[in-house]
């Protein structure tokens, strides 16, 4: 039942904007695990590091504690959603204030064996 469900990392109130992630985790999804952490290797994202950091912890959650092989790891879903924004102000003429919005990010990885 485990090995269905698959391995998961979550990494939550990451500072970096949802949208940016998304174009990352859209590259992987689906992805055998080397083929993935290879195109993250050499995606020139800020999200790309992050990511494959956290691929790698799934993956490392696979076979330490769900006895799956590496050698049949896939990225079976890879999504983000969006965290808490924080909410900053920048001064402008006569008194005005204009809205800063620092977005953060929720990114979840779970890996799963193929069918064999």
């Amino acid at each position: 039942m485990e090995k269905s469900t698959g391995a998961r990392a979550v990494l939550r109130h990451v500072r970096i904007a949802p949208r940016k992630c998304r174009i990352v985790i859209d590259a992987i999804r689906g992805r055998d695990l080397d083929e993935a952490l290879a195109i993250l290797a050499y995606t020139p994202k800020r999200a790309a590091p992050i990511i494959e950091k956290l691929v790698r912890s799934a993956a490392a959650n696979a076979t330490e504690n769900h006895d799956m092989r590496r050698e049949d790891l896939y990225v079976a879903e890879a999504y983000v959603d969006q965290g808490p924004t924080l909410k900053r102000a920048h001064p402008r003429y006569r008194g005005q204030m204009f809205p800063i919005l620092k977005r953060t990010a929720h990114i979840t990885v779970v890996v799963r064996e193929r069918g064999v």
